[in-house]
């Protein structure tokens, strides 16, 4: 695809995990097309598209093709009160999604969200007392990690110790801005919350995911609009740095500016520094060869140097642990609290942002 916000990955690997039925899915708030990719990879796993709820009758349309199984429904409402629902998922505008979630949690049910999960520390919080309260699970697709399948390689790389313990991490964000084809939301800055609160929640996922961290300190962060004036409230660059509580560090840098001649939507990059080597994700591209091949992961440590091509080969293992946490009350593809840190991180560095 030409532009990340329609990037939709839907892993060639997947383990079905449940039965017909015995996971029910409804799908709402079509707002951000990354929701097809979240809702294909749920069903690769076992998953039931139960229910499709939107306010626009076009994308209604679009989505019921994709899942003609499931039952449109005109009121969300109708989502809300039917019990058989175990799940929501839903790609709502950013400054939606915190409320939907809770409301959802209110109602039984657990919910998946499209990154960024929230988009002020305050709709955080109420998530947080509302996942506490209700023991309902809040869930965030942070895709740039758990939709790609270099980033999955990097963490069994790292969990077998194949660069020593990890120092820091470098990550680069770059999107394709495609401003003609974005929804009014997206220029505003209330509603998507901001590059770093946005993009930088990727980022902050992986960092406490490949350091081990489980907290950071954020020693820097800045945002700009160097070459959209036309869209006052867009913000087309923003880098942070963190801290670690294990004492790893990180720098991380997103941006609307890849030019249209990449054949892709980003060369999004990660650097992981080991104590024994190091691991360079080029996730979307290998910039100047002749194909374009995704998911490469070039490894450098005391035995030499190496080149793994992982397209293919991974999978997402995310969606069918997620699945089993949901019917099992487990933990295990991702905990409640390195959701909710991940988010407060980029919130917390937005604010420091925008200061």
């Amino acid at each position: 695809m030409s532009d990340g916000m329609h990037y939709a990955p839907v892993a060639r690997q997947q383990k079905v995990v449940c039965e017909p039925g015995e996971f029910r899915v409804a799908v709402a708030y079509l707002d951000h097309g990354h929701i097809y990719g979240m809702a294909e990879n749920l069903k690769a796993a076992g998953a039931t598209i139960a229910k499709i709820y939107d306010r626009h009758a076009k994308r209604v349309e679009y989505c019921s093709r994709q899942f003609p199984e499931a039952e449109v429904v005109s009121d969300f409402q109708n989502i809300l009160d039917d019990q058989s629902i175990q799940l929501v998922a839903s790609a709502a505008v950013p400054s939606l999604r915190g409320p939907i979630g809770v409301q959802v949690m209110q109602h039984g049910k657990d919910y998946f969200t499209d990154k960024t999960p929230f988009t002020s520390l305050d709709q955080l919080s109420d998530a947080r007392q509302c996942a506490t309260e209700t023991g309902q699970t809040y869930a965030c697709c942070y895709s740039e990690r758990v939709q790609n399948e270099s980033a999955e390689y990097a963490v069994e790389l790292i969990r077998c110790g194949v660069v020593g313990d990890v120092v820091q991490v470098i990550g680069l964000g770059p999107h394709r801005l495609g401003a003609k084809n974005r929804p009014k939301w997206f220029f505003e800055r209330k509603k998507y919350g901001g590059i770093i609160c946005d993009i930088g929640s990727h980022q902050a996922e992986q960092f406490l995911t490949f350091t081990g961290a489980t907290d950071a300190s954020v020693t820097q962060a800045r945002v700009h609009n160097y070459a959209n004036a036309q869209y006052p409230e867009l913000e087309d660059f923003g880098d942070f740095s963190l801290v670690g509580n294990n004492q790893s560090s990180g720098y991380f840098r997103m941006d609307w500016f890849t030019p249209d001649g990449l054949r892709t939507w980003g060369d999004g990059r990660t650097t992981i520094l080991g104590t024994k080597g190091f691991i360079e994700l080029r996730k979307y591209v290998d910039i100047g060869s002749p194909k374009l091949t995704t998911d490469n992961v070039y490894v450098v440590n005391e035995s030499g140097e190496e080149h793994h091509s992982v397209a293919g080969k991974i999978g997402f293992p995310f969606f069918a642990a997620f699945i089993l946490d949901c019917l099992n009350r487990t933990e295990n593809a991702m905990t409640q609290e390195h959701c909710f840190k991940a988010a407060e991180i980029c919130l917390v560095a937005q604010e420091l942002a925008d200061q």
